[in-house]
Formats: C-alpha cells, structure tokens, sequence
C-alpha cells in the first residue's frame, strides 16, 4: 500500500537523516524510480523533504541530519495522518507504523496528528453483514510484487481456456471486490482476474518493471479501455427530469444530461456496448421514457416488445 510505504521512508530518513533514493529503493525493495517518485510525492505534499545533489548528497527532512520530524508544521502532520489514517483501519502493519511516527513527532503535534489519523475509518464489512472477499492469492502475489520475483500463474480466460504464462507481477487492484493483477508478458502489459488464477508459483527469477511504471497509471489505461468497450453505442432519450438520477444510478458514467430541461423533460445521452443492452434497461421504463435515437435501440425495444406481447397476450 502506497500509504505504507510513505511512512516507512519517513521513518527511514528520521532514522539516518540523509537518504539516497538508491538507499530506499534497497530498503523498500522497489525500483529506484519509484524510490524517488516516493520522496518527490512527498514534497509535492508539501513535506519538507530536500535534495541535495552533489557527491555525499541525498534526501534529508528539513531540520537536520538526526531530525525528529519537528519540520513537519501542525498543518502538514495532519494532511500526512489524513491520509495514512484510513490504512490503518485495516492494515495492523500500518497500525504499528503510525504508532511509531506520532512518537516521532514533537509533542504539540501529536494530539492533532492523531485525531486526524482516526478522523476516517474504512469499515470493510457490507450492511448485509457479507465481509469484503479477498481471495486467498492476493497476498501470495502481493509478496511476488515487493520481491520482484516472476510466478507462474495457470489462468482461465472468459472463453474457458486454460493456459500457463510466466510473467512479472506489478501490482494488485481491487475493484469492486474483485481482484485484478496487473503484469509484464511476453506480449506486454496484461491484466489478470485474481479469481481465474487457479494456481499461483512464486520463481527465484528476477521480475523486470519499466523504470517509468506506475500502478495508477497502468490501472487507469485499464479504465479506459474497459469504458471505451461499454461505450461502443449511444442513444438519446427523453425522460422527466426527475428521473435522472434513476438514470445516472444504472448507467454510471455513461449518462449525460445534455442542455436544460424542457417542459419538464431532460434529453439524456446514454451508452452501452450494444444496442440490446440499452435496450434492456429501458425496456422497464415503458411509456415513460422516449427514445429519440439511435433507430437500432428503437427496435430492439420493439423487438423486447412484440416478445412479450406474444408470452403474455392476455395478462395471462
């Protein structure tokens, strides 16, 4: 966790004062780039974390070399346990390491750093009582990804098939509940469902990872391809105003309002992959929504029609 680390190299450099991005890489087992993307993340944050170039240089705290974060100001230590906070809720690991930096701040700040640590909590239990699912695989491969080693992975595609790759893992995501590993191939970047990696073996093998990776990045261009593909049809429709929001609930991202309402009714863009899957959730909506275009949603609703008229002529 992203969180995690940045503590743990605030609590490197309050340790040794001066830190090269070289050192963290090797502590926190990550990449150099990424060691430095850390320290320079934390100074576009508005910690005071400084380079010093130049032959002996390194990263160091504003305050000095044996530092115990008094350059940190009230302000900032709450904008960083803000946003370590909410880790901790879940992680015991992260527990313990946010014990340890609010015994390394100065005493004035500690009241205000700790209130905003537990100011959010993650509660990952759903009201129907049915705990957050994480498949047994994803730590196994969460310590794949921090060693950078390769594994062999048996994966089931959607088509069924079954097949072996060996490949880099870079990094984990969960999406709503499900788990998704994200990877180097032979082929490039792919992206694996957790649930369908039957079995999972960690190698001695070094993984490799592009110097410029990151895992948000990666995840986004993930996004935007699955949406590119929910998006392939566009309808136009035209539904009371009050409505929109019953809309924008089943359509997501793909509803948009377009201009004012007129006489109460709003003209809203919507997408789907197909046209039958718009189709399918007007279809409920009967005379209350009108679809102005495209013809291909018209009559497929048409189509939805006429087959319930034939199932159930009489109300039967």
């Amino acid at each position: 966790m992203r969180a995690d680390r940045l503590v743990a190299v605030l609590l490197l450099m309050q340790s040794r004062g001066r830190v090269t991005a070289a050192e963290l890489a090797t502590e926190l087992e990550v990449s150099v780039a990424t060691a430095r993307r850390d320290l320079e993340a934390l100074s576009a944050a508005g910690i005071p974390v400084y380079p010093q170039p130049g032959r002996g240089g390194g990263w160091s705290l504003v305050g000095g070399a044996r530092t115990d974060l008094s350059g940190l100001s009230a302000v900032e230590a709450q904008a960083l346990f803000l946003l370590v906070g909410p880790a901790a809720a879940v992680s015991e690991e992260a527990k313990a390491a946010l014990r340890k930096l609010v015994r390394a701040l100065p005493q004035t700040f500690r009241a205000d750093a700790e209130a905003a640590a537990s100011a959010v909590v993650i509660d990952p239990t759903r009201w129907s009582g049915r705990d957050q699912w994480r498949p047994e695989l994803v730590e196994l491969l969460q310590t794949t990804v921090v060693r950078r080693r390769k594994v062999r992975l048996t994966y089931t595609n959607r088509a069924g098939e079954q097949t072996e790759r060996l490949v880099d893992p870079w990094g984990l995501v969960d999406k709503d509940d499900i788990w998704y590993l994200i990877a180097g191939t032979e082929r490039g970047q792919r992206t694996f469902r957790v649930d369908r990696i039957s079995t999972a073996e960690p190698t001695d093998q070094p993984a490799e990872r592009p110097d410029d990776f990151t895992l948000g990045t990666a995840w986004q261009q993930v996004v935007d391809a699955v949406e590119q593909q929910r998006s392939r049809t566009w309808a136009t429709v035209l539904v009371e105003a009050r409505f929109v929001p019953v809309l924008r609930n089943q359509f997501g991202r793909h509803c948009h309002t377009e201009g004012e309402p007129d006489n109460g009714r709003a003209r809203v863009r919507l997408a789907a992959p197909t046209p039958l899957d718009i189709a399918r959730h007007l279809a409920g909506w009967g005379a209350m929504i009108e679809v102005v275009e495209p013809q291909s949603v018209q009559l497929e609703l048409a189509r939805i029609g006429a087959e319930l008229t034939s199932r159930y002529p009489n109300g039967r």
